[in-house]
This record gives structure tokens, sequence and C-alpha cells, in this order.
């Protein structure tokens, strides 16, 4: 069956590439799109939500739901990625105002309908920090027994954070969320830079991109050039790591990725490990009753390059 997805993001570059692939699965019939939910992060939510409903104008997938949902961390202060995206969150395209308009209802309570609607059959796609996730859940405990799965972009284990030398940009902007989230027991796949980092897209294949004569392929190229300038620094040549888009390939199909599964954490107090994920890999390790988390470890790196820009294109 296709998958149900309720999206949680924060609309950026790499999640309006996300938004454009999920769109050619819907229109293919292998996806979709229930609803979307934004939340600070890349930009703040109430932009990310008006970036998502021209994202998706653009890709032809007019009526989804849109809500907006929370401004700040729950225990730090708000901080936006413009370097990486743009002070309006789309490479500075300078857009036009979309033809929709955000729903009224919050984010976390659009978590929280959608469930108690939908009991085991949505699958909550989480690509910006968990924040809307955490809310929903202290609203709603059992909220773990009503979704079908939680694919979460996030964290960094044996590869370097992108925020701080240990913390990866999700976690570190609502470090208190995602410990609320990885630690509530609901079914969860992480997709940490140890998984997205390795699919990096490479100059000839964003020149395979800008070449192509459509629309969606024009914009999906423009926005990227912004995203792989900024990304020079960190690959030391031109080239993206399109992190969203791998998240929500692997909750279409999985079996792209190899998996180990343990309890994972996130330090909270650390003066310079903040946001860091961390889990025991020893064998006699106590965790007590913390639920185990499913992290991709491996994944087909060529597989998602390819069917990404069949995507685009």
């Amino acid at each position: 069956m296709a998958p149900k997805i309720l999206l949680d993001c924060d609309t950026g570059i790499d999640d309006a590439i996300t938004l454009l692939y999920l769109a050619t699965l819907v229109k293919a019939g292998e996806a979709e799109l229930v609803a979307v939910g934004t939340v600070h992060g890349n930009v703040a939510p109430d932009v990310g939500a008006l970036n998502t409903l021209r994202v998706l104008e653009r890709a032809g997938l007019e009526g989804v739901p849109v809500a907006v949902g929370a401004v700040r961390p729950m225990a730090q202060e708000v901080a936006y990625a413009h370097d990486w995206h743009g002070a309006d969150g789309l490479g500075e395209t300078g857009l036009p105002e979309p033809t929709g308009r955000p729903v009224e209802i919050s984010a976390p309570e659009q978590i929280i309908r959608l469930g108690r609607e939908n009991p085991g059959e949505l699958t909550l796609l989480a690509v910006g920090p968990l924040t809307n996730l955490a809310i929903a859940l202290l609203l709603e405990p059992s909220l773990p027994t009503l979704f079908r799965e939680v694919v979460v972009m996030g964290g960094a284990f044996d590869h370097q954070g992108n925020i701080t030398s240990h913390a990866e940009a999700n976690v570190w902007h609502d470090p208190e969320a995602a410990e609320l989230v990885l630690g509530a027991g609901w079914p969860i796949t992480l997709v940490p830079l140890d998984a997205t980092h390795p699919t990096a897209v490479d100059g000839r294949w964003l020149d395979r991109l800008a070449e192509a004569d459509s629309e969606v392929a024009r914009f999906a190229a423009q926005v990227l050039e912004f995203y792989a300038t900024a990304y020079t620094r960190s690959l030391g040549a031109r080239g993206a790591v399109i992190h969203d888009a791998l998240a929500a390939m692997l909750a279409v199909d999985p079996s792209l990725a190899e998996y180990a599964e343990r309890p994972v954490r996130v330090e909270l107090r650390g003066e310079r490990t903040r946001g860091t994920t961390l889990w025991d890999r020893r064998r006699y390790a106590d965790e007590g009753d913390r639920p185990a988390v499913k992290v991709a470890v491996g994944v087909d790196a060529t597989a998602f390059q390819e069917r990404l820009l069949a995507a685009l294109l």
C-alpha cells in the first residue's frame, strides 16, 4: 500500500526538494501526502508554511493542508539557518505569494487530530527540529500508539556534527524535544548524518538537473545552486547534501538502507556537547527500559541520487 505521510518540516532548500520528490510520488500513486506542519529551524514556521505552499503549488500539488507550528525551541533561544538557505528559505529566489494559506489549527494539534482519525495508518516524517512532535506528545500521551511509524532526519554518531563538532542541526535546534521524541516508544527510524552525507550530490549531478527543461527542474536547480555554494566550504567542492530527501525516500522504501537498533539519547547539559546524539555500543550496556530506535547506518547512495534526479526531471 502507498504510505500515508504526515510531513513535519522547516521548509528551506532540502525540504523544498523533498516536497518536489513527494509530489512526484503522490502523482504516481506511490504515496499520499496527508498534511504538512512547519516548525522553527531553517526559517521561522510562518515563512516555512508559505514556502511549503509555494513549492506544492509549483509542483502541481494543491489542496494539502499546511499548519504552522512551534515558533521556538522548548528550552533555548531560536536560531535560523539563513546562511544555508537564504533569508527567504529558498535561496533568495523571491517567489511570489502562494495562492493558498495555512490552516487555522497548529501543527501539534494537526498531528494529534490526524493520529486520532487514522490510528495505525500514518507515517510521521519529521525533517526539522522535533518541537511540534514533542508538544503533541505532551498533549496526547497515547500518541505513539496512533502512528504506523515515525521517520526522523536527525542526529550524528560516527559522523561529525553540522552545527557543532558533535551536534546535528535538527537535534541541536531543540535537544529537549529530540530527547522526548526519541524516548517516547513509538516505532522510530532515525536517519542521521552518517547516512545522509554519503549521498551528497556532486557538480555533475547538479549540471544534469540544470540541463532539464521543465519548470520543476529549473526551480530545483535554482535553489540548489544557492545550497551548493553554501556547501562548498564543508564538502571542498561543488555539491550538496539533500538530507531530508533521503529520509523521505527511506519512509517509502526502507530497503535502500542498512540499520542498527539501539536506544538513542540526547546530551542536554554539556557545554560543548549539547545536542549530541548518543548510543551505547557495548554488548553489556544496561539501558533500562529505554526503547530502541532503528538507525540508518548505511545507504545505497547511487540509488538515492538517481531516484531523486529522476523525480525532479
